[in-house]
């Protein structure tokens, strides 16, 4: 019975910010979220980015020096905490440490896995580093996503690093909250100017389509241009949330426009139920 209560009170908390974020027009405010990643071996610009304004999402790289520290000062300044998990590319860059790779067997992937999360404290969810290779084997990505699943309440953002890639279905396939990136912030390094114009897309995409997820990393440029965006962010219309919320949001809204077209047309069948 507690274990419901504490269920119907998470939904009812879920439901009172989903039309506190309605318009005046009934209509849901457009939202994004913004991950940073590549966190964890610099300790410098890990301070700067736990600084930035808003609901961001911070992900780790697993072992790394500064990951822990950074992680549990993230955590208590309220931002939402990630594994950034390296998964093989189709060339031959080094993963790092803690990174999943085709000649794995289920047992290791599974074991390399935990101990990626356990080296990140408070880590909500995970998106792949890397893994245009990996993210394409569709054997692999079931075994992750059972492993993930296995681990109450994690989520999964495909960071999508390649077109091929099969991890945000696979995901959904057991029943994972998953989500994919769609913008990079700063897919050119260190200019300005363009992490200035892909904001300026990631608003548009949200007032398009509802909500956009944009991933970005700790770059000089990246974090001047999020220091002066974030804090404007009240003026723009849309909302920042963490990669949690923004999961939660998706979900309410899909089920707010199935019932509003369910009840529209008199053929829909009872049980049918909203797309994901």
């Amino acid at each position: 019975m507690r274990a419901a209560s504490r269920r119907l009170a998470v939904l009812w908390l879920a439901a009172l910010a989903f039309w506190a974020a309605q318009g005046h027009g009934g209509e849901p405010r457009p939202f994004v979220a913004i991950i940073i990643d590549d966190l964890g071996n610099q300790h410098e610009a890990g301070l700067r980015t736990l600084a930035l304004p808003g609901a961001l999402t911070l992900s780790f790289l697993p072992h790394t020096p500064h990951a822990e520290v950074l992680a549990i000062r993230g955590h208590e300044a309220g931002k939402e905490i990630m594994l950034h998990l390296p998964m093989q590319a189709g060339d031959d860059r080094p993963l790092g440490p803690g990174g999943i790779t085709t000649d794995m067997d289920r047992e290791t992937l599974r074991d390399t896995l935990r101990t990626a999360l356990a080296s990140v404290p408070h880590a909500r969810g995970v998106n792949n580093h890397m893994g245009s290779l990996l993210t394409r084997q569709q054997e692999h990505m079931d075994w992750f996503m059972a492993e993930l699943g296995s681990h109450d309440g994690l989520y999964f953002v495909d960071s999508r690093t390649t077109a091929q890639t099969v991890a945000q279905r696979t995901a959904l396939s057991h029943r994972l909250p998953a989500t994919r990136r769609h913008v990079f912030l700063d897919w050119i390094p260190d200019d300005e100017a363009v992490v200035e114009a892909e904001m300026d897309r990631l608003l548009a995409l949200a007032r398009q389509q509802g909500h956009a997820l944009a991933i970005g990393h700790p770059h000089g440029s990246t974090l001047a241009v999020l220091e002066r965006r974030l804090a404007q962010m009240h003026e723009t219309g849309v909302e920042l949330v963490t990669v949690s919320d923004y999961l939660q949001r998706k979900k309410m809204e899909a089920n707010r426009l199935w019932h509003a077209s369910s009840s529209l047309s008199p053929t829909a069948p009872k049980n049918s139920k909203p797309s994901r």
